[in-house]
């Protein structure tokens, strides 16, 4: 028997393995049967190269759990090792055989999982023990026994295995007993081993008899050694492709399409990346690409390994190109990484640009679901802006598609305003906006529909990306002020009834805690409707970017503002006009007699200290001046309060208010109530 000491520079190698060598303690059996497997792969090298004679025989790697005894066992029957090659690999720590081996037969071992330097002490993250009982392939080679408890002490014995291959017995500890139940490693296996390249058994295939469930004599195989991704696509048909799909998302609806990835130089990457349909919710959709190692999976979070938008993909990658026990940030830097990134990115982009080129109508068909994906893409990756900007579309109210370039040759010649700015209108609720929608119909422009969850963001880009145009929303104005062809034209009523008009509205206008109203009258012609509400497109903007973008919050907690437009030549507005002139006219004169005398006054006062300095000025001025502005305030209010008593038993006002917010969907509750008992009253 043979003691000694593993080869390592500090008792303390164990603790830092348990802790901190892999972030999961399950990926052990990843690491325990990888090593099964690539000592398998290894025989199978040697023997394609002649230096082992005879049949290889049966190479499923075995894997089983012993709850009574507290082991779990993983055996292969591959290339095994001597006294010696434990003494080399396993006793010196972080030396890889794969590497070595990899240098000899480097030509030829493609499918050797390597790079896994640790990956065999990952056992003591969940083993009090450890055993190794192994024979080597080679001639004459006698079976050894290596055990280890977790220290760095270690004994080999001579052993009585008399079959090739490797048997590696882990005694659990009793804090990890959750790895004895069955169910549990046939999940990890699946999980990690699912596409490993040689059979992987656990336990034997079960059937129905006599009314229970009773185990056959063939193994439970639990991976598919030759997955989708491994294989020629000229080989596959679109039923193949799907059904992987369904099996590593069940029940989730049929991809779009998908991309099949295949590239051996200057890096090795295979696999198949698939389109789900997404419409919303992004956070959702992530985590769905799944990274493998040589078959070996790695990791479901490959956001430092695809370009962010691209997690919004399914499928799976595998490349040997990148280490399983590299750390995330590690991955953010490696130049290969990032060559894969540029890859699969110039990849996605010439799969989506030969859809749309060789058949338009069912790229537009599925634009609905691209759409998120593909806004995500160009506002989170610059150059996939410069490819996507060729098929990217947009719709409008019709139903139609159009490029970038399409639709600004459509509108150019009847939506450019006097700036020369080309206006692109939009509606998000083609239900809630309809009338606004006709009214910019009527006028000959084309409107589209952006109700996309990321289309507040794209506007902004788009505003910057296209030269000298805007993005208005269709009821952020009336349709003239947003595409305005000419100066606007002379107010039918004088600044005095203009004022009027809007203290009798304003007074009426309902409070709202998150909600501004600013009144004002135009003239919109005769036909056009008597009262307006619209949106301001900044502010509105502002909020709906601080939903999803940091930064952004003070924008969220301002209140929406919303401008209420009086059609000055439409009748009933001079209806109110005129009956309002009648009925507070004699009210009203002495309050506007005093507020043009405390005007005039007010004039001279702010004339007399306008070029003085502050310290110039004397407390008796800044007492008339206050004093002043007081009394003005004061007249102000009696005004107001006069014009609120006329307009709050004038039913056309609430009429006309009510019709308005009913129309930009303000009218709720109580004030929907008042409003339809109004309405039948006025038909009766």
């Amino acid at each position: 028997m043979q003691k000694g000491n593993i080869g390592v520079t500090t008792d303390n190698i164990f603790p830092v393995i348990k802790k901190f060598l892999y972030s999961d303690h399950e990926i052990f059996l990843r690491e325990i049967v990888s090593n099964a497997v690539d000592a398998t792969q290894k025989l199978r090298t040697l023997s394609q190269k002649g230096e082992v004679k005879g049949d290889l025989g049966n190479l499923t790697v075995q894997v089983k759990v012993d709850k009574d005894k507290g082991t779990i066992t993983v055996s292969d029957r591959g290339i095994g090792m001597t006294g010696e090659e434990i003494d080399k690999y396993i006793n010196q720590i972080a030396f890889s055989g794969a590497n070595e081996f990899l240098d000899k037969y480097k030509d030829d071992a493609n499918a050797i999982i390597g790079h896994f330097g640790l990956g065999f002490y990952s056992a003591f993250m969940v083993s009090k023990q450890v055993e190794i009982n192994t024979l080597s392939f080679r001639e004459g080679a006698k079976a050894v026994k290596w055990s280890c408890d977790g220290t760095p002490s270690f004994e080999i014995d001579d052993s009585d295995k008399v079959e090739r291959g490797t048997d590696i017995i882990l005694h659990i500890d009793d804090d990890c007993k959750e790895f004895l139940e069955k169910n549990k490693i046939l999940e990890l296996l699946r999980k990690y081993c699912h596409f490993l390249p040689v059979p992987i058994a656990c336990g034997k295939k079960t059937e129905w008899k006599d009314g229970k469930e009773v185990e056959t004599k063939d193994d439970l195989i639990i991976n598919d050694v030759n997955p989708i991704w491994k294989r020629k696509p000229t080989d596959l048909k679109d039923e193949d492709y799907k059904k992987f799909y369904r099996d590593l998302y069940p029940g989730m609806d049929e991809p779009l399409f998908w991309i099949h990835l295949n590239v051996d130089y200057p890096f090795n990457l295979t696999g198949v990346l698939y389109f789900p349909k997404i419409k919303n919710s992004i956070d959702l959709q992530r985590n769905k690409i799944q990274l493998y190692c040589n078959q070996v999976f790695v990791t479901d979070q490959v956001e430092n390994i695809v370009p962010e938008f691209l997690t919004i993909l399914h499928g799976i990658i595998d490349s040997p190109d990148i280490p399983l026990n590299v750390s995330r940030s590690y991955l953010q830097s490696d130049a290969n990484v990032k060559k894969i990134s540029s890859y699969i990115t110039k990849k996605v982009s010439d799969r989506l640009d030969n859809i749309f080129k060789e058949n338009r109508s069912d790229f537009e068909a599925k634009w609905d679901d691209l759409k998120l994906f593909i806004d995500y893409g160009m506002l989170s990756q610059s150059d996939f802006y410069d490819k996507a900007k060729n098929y990217a579309l947009l719709k409008d109210c019709e139903g139609k598609y159009y490029t970038y370039d399409e639709y600004k040759k459509l509108i150019e010649s009847n939506q450019t305003d006097k700036d020369k700015n080309l206006i692109y209108l939009y509606a998000n609720n083609q239900e809630e906006q309809f009338s606004f929608i006709e009214a910019a119909k009527e006028k000959g422009y084309s409107v589209l529909i952006l109700d996309g969850q990321l289309d507040t963001p794209l506007v902004g880009m788009l505003e910057q990306k296209f030269s000298q145009c805007r993005f208005c929303r269709v009821d952020a104005d009336t349709v003239d002020r947003l595409v305005q062809k000419s100066d606007a034209p002379k107010e039918t009523v004088n600044a005095e009834d203009s004022e009027q008009l809007s203290s009798i509205f304003k007074s009426q206008l309902p409070k709202f805690a998150d909600k501004e109203f600013h009144v004002e009258t135009q003239s919109l012609g005769i036909n056009a409707i008597p009262v307006m509400i619209t949106q301001n497109e900044f502010s509105r903007r502002m909020k709906e970017m601080s939903k999803i973008q940091q930064g952004m919050a003070f924008y969220g907690q301002m209140p929406d503002m919303y401008a209420v437009i009086l059609n000055s030549d439409h009748t009933l507005v001079k209806k109110i006009l005129d009956e309002s002139k009648v009925s507070t006219d004699e009210s009203l004169k002495p309050i506007v007699a005093e507020l043009k005398g405390l005007h005039a006054r007010q004039s001279i006062l702010r004339q007399e200290q306008k070029d003085k300095k502050p310290e110039e000025i004397s407390q008796q001025e800044k007492d008339d001046l206050s004093k002043c502005d007081k009394d003005i305030s004061e007249q102000e209010k009696k005004k107001e309060q006069i014009l609120a008593d006329y307009a709050k038993n004038n039913h056309i006002v609430h009429q006309l208010i009510d019709l308005a917010l009913l129309q930009n969907g303000l009218l709720k509750g109580e004030a929907l109530n008042k409003f339809l008992k109004r309405s039948v009253n006025l038909i009766k």
